[in-house]
């Protein structure tokens, strides 16, 4: 690699940042059905093409998109979904259900979207998926280490319980007094 193609590569790369903000993409992404998806009208609008071209290139090709990578929002989903965005400017309504693509499904439109614009939005969105990933990752080991804390107190509290419970036993007096041993001087 000559030092001219290194700052091609790094001049794509700061147009890359400038294209997308990540927070943009990683807003972007949503869990539907217990996966983390991407809207179809939200990738048309990263990708630069209308919804509907975007729609007609999947179908066009929908052999490259099985259920794992894409699927359709049922009525109750969209519905759903059009009550957690209270406040829709006109024309930002649904239409139609939504296509949803899966992290491999978005991976796929850049071969289906055949432009440098595509493969561009494809790297934003894949650094997206593997960040929340991260995320995600980091929130699991923090669980399960919270949870193991729990289950040391709980044990602890327990055997605390004991020690209070045999110190009260000791402490209380006999119930009828001792009967003396030994004789008794007059």
């Amino acid at each position: 690699m000559n030092w001219c193609q290194i700052g091609t590569s790094f001049e794509r790369e700061g147009f890359m940042q400038e294209l997308i903000p990540q927070e943009i993409v990683e807003n972007k992404i949503y869990m539907i059905r217990g996966h983390k998806v991407m809207f179809s009208h939200d990738l048309a609008k990263l990708y630069g093409v209308k919804t509907k071209a975007l729609i007609q290139a999947v179908k066009r090709n929908i052999t490259r998109f099985p259920v794992d990578f894409m699927f359709r929002l049922t009525s109750e989903e969209t519905e759903s979904l059009r009550s957690q965005f209270v406040t829709l400017k006109r024309g930002e309504h649904f239409k139609y259900a939504p296509y949803a693509f899966t992290e491999q499904g978005v991976a796929m439109l850049s071969s289906v979207l055949n432009s440098e614009r595509a493969a561009q939005v494809n790297i934003a969105i894949m650094r997206a998926f593997v960040k929340l990933r991260e995320i995600l990752s980091t929130h699991k080991e923090l669980a399960h280490k919270l949870a193991e804390l729990e289950r040391k107190i709980d044990k602890h509290d327990k055997d605390i319980g004991l020690i209070f419970e045999a110190i009260r036993q000791l402490m209380t007096p006999p119930e009828k007094p001792r009967r003396m041993i030994g004789f008794k001087a007059d």
